[in-house]
């Protein structure tokens, strides 16, 4: 398994997560259709939140940020939000 985690925070990530919170149906939608994802979850926190995507394999994972990238720069560009802090890395242990 990889699993990949996307940080926002600091000027417009509040405001991007209102968006994502907004619009999750359709973040939803884009997610699962990464084939290979195992499950993704999205947080709010107090400054703006992160995401994280747990893949079969890396490709899937480097899909979800890819495809997230995209949807962000179309629907929530306005925000002003800066990139993420992406931290990716293999499962050692995945409990359910």
């Amino acid at each position: 398994m990889h699993v990949v985690t996307r940080t926002y925070t600091g000027k417009g990530a509040r405001e991007l997560f209102d968006v994502l919170e907004k619009r999750k149906a359709d973040v939803e939608k884009l997610i699962r259709s990464v084939d290979g994802l195992v499950s993704y979850s999205l947080v709010r926190t107090s400054d703006g939140g992160f995401s994280v995507s747990v893949c079969q394999h890396k490709a899937a994972a480097d899909e979800t940020i890819r495809v997230a990238k995209d949807w962000i720069s179309k629907n929530a560009g306005n925000t002003g939000a800066p990139p993420p802090v992406v931290l990716e890395g293999e499962t050692i242990l995945q409990l359910k």
